[in-house]
């Protein structure tokens, strides 16, 4: 009895995210507000139709090769964390300290803003149509669906999980009721956009690695398993069967989906629209007008609940690590939710939607994402090297991490050259953590910063009701 009582009262992550919230939690993270925004990205950066469709599928192909990458790593590491844990884990605390840097300052709150002003753009314009939505009003609601997000999840990691999974019906609804119009129209004929898809004079190449940008953005959401590792379910099992479905599922919607704008949108409708699915539901089915905005709006609105879910996790661990202030890795005595964590994005996040826009935020903060996540299939290689004897529940062939590493390591530097201003701007970011490494974590704190830590995280603490995780033993 008293043991029962003691493991209900015991504080730490359990394991609440069975197989169908992982799947729920890749859909309702893939399908966000990439399918809605990027297409214009992709077509301005690709020159037509049809190398935007390649573009598409190739970057649905990076990312299979990408998630099956982090789903060996996921069986490997078995602590959550995601990218994190697994440069730590590979490659040593110095990157693993400057993907955490970036990853704070710049790469999860633009992305969290882009999400969240696609979220207020696609709900206001029924509103307001046909006229474009009030910036003000947009940013302003925005930051209201993003607030309801953050205290959701300081409240219950079960509510989150489950709203994730309803969610992601209501994602796949909204690209049905966009394909199957789409698909309508082909088959009536309607093919006058499809005629020179490929004409290489308007291909311009040094503009690619922003098509990829935009299209793996897209995309970005096949990791985020990695993010609730010690949260999941038979991780062994679950990691790589959430992976190749979810990415497969998302992989076929999309390319219909696209396929689906041209039927009705030309090369000079999608760039000139703000809301690609709303100006094809305006030419393709008029009695859905009002309908598929805000299920694009809920759908964005998944993309930021899953986003929270795992990044908070990845302060979490890294707090755990010893790269980040204690408080962030204490958990809530009742709520059992890593609050924190959760509410340290507040600010950052409210400024970048005040300040920013939405293709100039995804450029900057792509650069130091995918510099990482190449980074850390790299370290997998790394891993294997050092860990021959190491026997993984699931392996992939070497050339699926050497060959997407080299991919992204490539887009990387080649986006220096399409875009010097916010690359230049995203690799400072990155290379400020250098001196904060050496200064706070290289080097061992004085006593009396140690004692002033203390005393502001007991306070905190007291303040917020939470405690260290303990260690689960049963």
């Amino acid at each position: 009895m008293g043991k029962d009582k003691k493991k209900e009262e015991a504080v730490f992550l359990r394991k609440k995210i069975t197989l169908l919230r992982a799947f729920s939690l890749l859909i309702g993270s893939m399908i966000g507000s990439g399918i809605f925004i990027s297409p214009k990205g992709v077509l301005k950066n690709s020159g037509t139709v049809g190398f935007s469709l390649v573009v598409w599928f190739a970057c649905g192909l990076l990312s299979m090769f990408g998630a099956l990458c982090y789903a060996e790593l996921g069986t490997r590491i078995t602590k959550s964390g995601g990218h994190y844990i697994y440069i730590l884990e590979t490659l040593g605390p110095l990157p693993s300290f400057l993907f955490l840097w970036a990853e704070f300052f710049a790469i999860r709150p633009a992305n969290s803003a882009v999400v969240s002003l696609a979220f207020g753009r696609y709900l206001l314009e029924p509103f307001f149509a046909p006229c474009a939505a009030p910036v003000p009003a947009v940013k302003l609601v925005s930051l209201l669906g993003y607030y309801a997000v953050l205290t959701l999840n300081s409240w219950s990691v079960t509510w989150s999980a489950r709203l994730q999974t309803a969610l992601s019906i209501v994602k796949l609804l909204a690209l049905m009721l966009i394909i199957v119009p789409g698909m309508m129209l082909l088959t009536q004929g309607h093919t006058r956009n499809f005629q020179d898809a490929f004409d290489r004079q308007l291909l311009v190449p040094d503009k690619l690695p922003l098509a990829f940008y935009a299209g793996m953005f897209a995309y970005s959401g096949w990791f985020q398993t990695s993010f609730v590792r010690e949260e999941l379910v038979r991780p062994e099992r679950n990691i790589p069967l959430a992976v190749i479905v979810s990415v497969i599922t998302v992989i076929v919607g999309y390319m219909l989906t696209n396929i689906s704008y041209y039927t009705a949108l030309g090369t000079q409708d999608v760039l000139a629209s703000p809301a690609v699915a709303v100006s094809f539901v305006q030419q393709a089915c008029t009695n859905l007008i009002s309908v598929v905005p805000v299920l694009v709006a809920l759908s964005c609105f998944g993309t930021m609940n899953g986003g929270i879910l795992t990044f908070s996790r990845t302060l979490f661990v890294a707090s755990r690590e010893g790269q980040w202030p204690p408080l962030f890795s204490m958990i809530h005595i009742r709520r059992h939710t890593p609050l924190p964590a959760v509410m340290l994005m507040f600010p950052l996040v409210t400024a970048m939607v005040c300040i920013g826009d939405i293709y100039h935020l995804l450029n900057f903060f792509s650069f130091s994402r995918w510099l990482f996540i190449g980074l850390a299939t790299l370290g997998l290689i790394v891993h294997r090297y050092r860990h021959p004897e190491l026997q993984s529940p699931f392996k992939v062939p070497l050339f699926v991490p050497v060959s997407f590493t080299i991919i992204c390591l490539f887009t990387v530097a080649m986006s220096m050259y399409s875009d010097p201003v916010n690359i230049s701007i995203g690799c400072t970011m990155v290379l400020s953590g250098f001196p904060v490494y050496y200064l706070v974590i290289h080097r061992k704190m004085s006593n009396r910063c140690h004692r002033l830590l203390y005393y502001l995280t007991h306070k905190l603490q007291l303040l917020l009701e939470v405690v260290q995780q303990e260690i689960k033993t049963y």
